[in-house]
């Protein structure tokens, strides 16, 4: 079996190690020595997009959050109208970069896509200041909700990150997470807030039954709700 080559090394701005790896055809990013994502196994981040846009067909205003290698990016503006807009906010710049340079052929560039934008920086921080700009917004930031690498995602995922993700999106919009497993107290934050939500499965591998499974938290923002959300 060949051996993994390191390509890259990055220091995320938490301080968490980061490191770009190769063996053969197959890439990974790692987290603290962890693989957090791979060229191999990206199923359930392009279920993330799909699952989405089931929800809402009609979305023109998408937001992503993690770039990672692409594949959600990609699954998006599959579906996403000639029309539309994608913003990709990603926190590390080295990630940025190891797509261009890199890895960006597996997702077919989507960052070269004329319908994308990128904002280099905070997902929550933005989040905060977006008042219903949005019809969807995709979560693939760290491993889930409670799977957290990065401590900084904590605000993400609590009371606060969910008011501001119900207020950035539009009546009817939909917010998807991706999770390395599932998390009831997660859910009840998100309905607390006012979404309707749910938990669906998806598996690592596209296409495939077997093998590793995540979870995809679907919550929809109804349509006649104040964009004022309830906390506690």
């Amino acid at each position: 079996m060949q051996p993994w080559l390191e390509i890259a090394r990055a220091r995320a701005p938490d301080g968490t190690e980061l490191r770009l790896d190769r063996r053969g055809d197959e890439w990974v990013v790692r987290c603290d020595g962890r693989v957090l994502m791979s060229t191999r196994q990206h199923g359930s981040e392009e279920a993330l997009a799909l699952l989405a846009f089931a929800q809402a067909p009609h979305a023109q205003d998408v937001f992503v959050g993690g770039l990672g290698l692409g594949f959600t990016a990609r699954a998006a503006l599959e579906k996403l109208p000639r029309e539309g807009r994608l913003l990709i906010a990603e926190f590390t710049p080295e990630i940025v970069e190891w797509n261009r340079q890199h890895v960006g052929e597996f997702a077919r560039r989507p960052l070269d896509d004329p319908r994308t934008r990128l904002h280099v920086g905070d997902a929550v921080a933005h989040l905060l200041r977006a008042h219903e700009l949005y019809d969807a917004l995709l979560l693939d930031i760290d491993n889930g909700p409670s799977a957290l690498v990065h401590a900084s995602n904590e605000a993400l995922y609590g009371d606060k990150g969910v008011a501001a993700c119900f207020a950035a999106l539009r009546p009817g919009g939909v917010l998807t997470v991706w999770s390395a497993s599932g998390d009831d107290g997660y859910l009840m934050r998100l309905e607390r807030a006012g979404f309707m939500a749910r938990a669906e499965f998806a598996g690592a591998r596209a296409g495939s039954g077997r093998g590793v499974r995540h979870v995809i938290f679907v919550a929809v923002r109804p349509r006649a709700q104040s964009s004022k959300a309830r906390t506690r």
